[in-house]
C-alpha cells in the first residue's frame, strides 16, 4: 500500500498480473496510494508494459516529489524504447538491490539520501564517481548483471553554473571556465555537495565547504583541496564580493517550512546563487537571491543537463534528441 505499493501496481502486467486497480480522476481511492487511470495510462504508458519491459527508477527517501518519471517515461515513449521509470521509495539500498536483482531491473537514478550508499553497493565504479565519493546513476550491465555506478550530477550542475555565469558576463568567449578563480561556497557535503565541490575544483574555482556535520565538510575539503567553514559562520563569511553560493542540502524543499541555509542579508555578497532543489523550482533561497540582485540558477537546469547523459546510459540512444 501507499508509495511502496507503486511498483506492483504499475508492473502487474510485466509479471503476469491479470489486472491492476486504479481510480477515476477526482474519484476516491479505495486503498492508500492508488493511482488514477490517467496516471497509469499517460505517465507510465501502462498499455505498453509487458514481460520484456525494462525497469528503471529513481531511488530516494522521500521520493514522491521527483519529476524524473515524467521526463524519462515521455522520453522512452518518444523513441519507442520498451522501458518504464518509477518512483522507488527505498529505506535500505542494499536490501532493495538484493531483492530486485533480475536483469530486467536495469537502471537507477539516485537522490537524497542514497547517493553515497549507492556507491557502496556497486560492483564497479566510474573513476570520477569514485573520486567524488557518491553516485547519481547506476546501470546493470546486461551480459553479467554487474552494477556500474556513475556520477553525472557534477556535469549537470557545473554546466548549469557555467551557463549562469556566461549569461551574466560581457559575452566574450574563452576556453577558460567562467568558474575559474571564483570563490564558490558549497553548502552540504552529502552526495550533491561532493559533486558540486569536485566539479567546481576541476574548473578552477576556489571551493569553500560547510555542513551541519563539520566532519563531513572536513573530509570533503581534504579530498578535493578545499577550505572549511562552520555553518554558523556562513552569514558572516564575506572575504570578497561576487562569490558563488551552491545549496546542496534539502533545506527549502518543503514549502510549508520557512527556512534558508543563509540569511537574506548575507546574500548581497553573492553574484550567483544555485539551489540543487528543483521542486519547488523557485525556492525561497532563489527568490531572496533574485531580490538581492544575484543571478539565480534553478535546480531544474542541473536536472535537465544530467538527464541527457542518464538517458544515454539507460538506453544506448542519444539523449539530446530524445529528452
Amino acid at each position: 500500500m501507499g508509495e511502496k505499493g507503486l511498483i506492483s501496481r504499475v508492473l502487474s502486467a510485466k509479471f503476469g498480473g491479470f489486472l491492476t486497480f486504479a481510480t477515476l480522476e477526482g474519484g476516491p481511492a479505495t486503498t492508500p496510494g492508488q493511482l488514477t487511470v490517467k496516471c497509469l495510462l499517460d505517465l507510465y504508458n501502462f498499455r505498453q508494459i509487458g514481460a520484456d519491459t525494462k525497469v528503471h527508477g529513481v531511488i530516494g527517501n522521500p521520493i514522491s516529489h521527483s519529476k524524473s518519471p515524467h521526463l524519462y517515461n515521455a522520453a522512452f515513449q518518444s523513441v519507442g524504447f520498451n522501458g518504464v521509470y518509477l518512483h522507488l521509495l527505498v529505506e535500505s539500498v542494499s536490501d532493495f538491490l538484493k531483492t530486485y536483482s533480475s536483469l530486467d531491473f536495469v537502471g537507477y537514478s539516485y537522490t537524497i539520501p542514497h547517493k553515497i550508499a549507492g556507491l557502496k553497493c556497486c560492483d564497479e565504479v566510474d573513476p570520477i564517481a569514485k573520486a567524488i565519493g557518491a553516485i547519481s546513476c547506476m546501470v546493470r550491465r546486461p551480459f553479467d548483471g554487474k552494477l556500474i555506478g556513475y556520477n553525472i550530477d557534477y556535469m549537470g550542475a557545473i554546466a548549469a553554473l557555467e551557463q549562469g555565469l556566461q549569461g551574466s558576463s560581457d559575452g566574450s568567449s574563452s576556453m577558460i571556465s567562467p568558474l575559474s578563480n571564483k570563490l564558490m561556497v558549497v553548502v552540504g557535503a552529502g552526495g550533491a555537495g561532493k559533486a558540486l565541490a569536485y566539479g567546481g575544483k576541476t574548473k578552477g574555482a576556489r571551493v569553500v565547504i560547510t555542513d551541519s556535520i563539520i566532519e563531513k565538510a572536513v573530509d570533503l575539503a581534504n579530498n578535493i583541496g578545499g577550505r572549511v567553514i562552520r555553518m554558523g559562520e556562513l552569514d558572516e563569511f564575506a572575504p570578497e564580493e561576487g562569490m558563488i553560493l551552491a545549496n546542496a542540502t534539502p533545506v527549502g524543499m518543503h514549502p510549508n517550512i520557512d527556512e534558508m541555509v543563509i540569511s537574506k542579508k548575507a546574500l548581497k555578497h553573492y553574484s550567483l546563487v544555485f539551489d540543487a532543489i528543483y521542486t519547488p523550482k523557485l525556492t525561497k533561497l532563489l527568490k531572496e537571491a533574485q531580490n538581492s540582485g544575484a543571478t539565480i540558477v534553478y535546480g531544474t537546469e542541473m536536472f535537465i543537463n544530467q538527464a541527457y547523459i542518464q538517458f544515454e546510459n539507460f538506453t544506448g540512444l542519444p539523449g539530446e534528441t530524445s529528452c
